[in-house]
């Protein structure tokens, strides 16, 4: 899938990019609605590319034995 950055000005999509898509490509548009602040997407941006580094370095985790790290945590946490 290729992601692309686009704007909605009289109605219409306008892309901000150029596209290498071949002409008369059928593209699906996904509208973002969610309640993120600019900083907020920001913050998230930034998080996530902090995890791929890690993974990409080696650093990951099975998400499987994270989440039961995670689980036990959270069990053994004070109320």
């Amino acid at each position: 899938m290729h992601a692309l950055k686009a704007n909605v000005k009289n109605g219409r999509i306008l892309v901000d990019e150029p596209t290498d898509l071949p002409e008369g490509a059928e593209v699906d548009v996904v509208v973002i609605d969610d309640d993120l602040s600019s900083e907020e997407r920001a913050e998230l941006h930034a998080s996530l590319d902090r995890a791929l580094n890690d993974s990409e370095a080696g650093s990951g985790m099975d998400a499987w034995e994270y989440l039961k790290q995670y689980r036990a945590r959270r069990e053994n946490r004070p109320a």
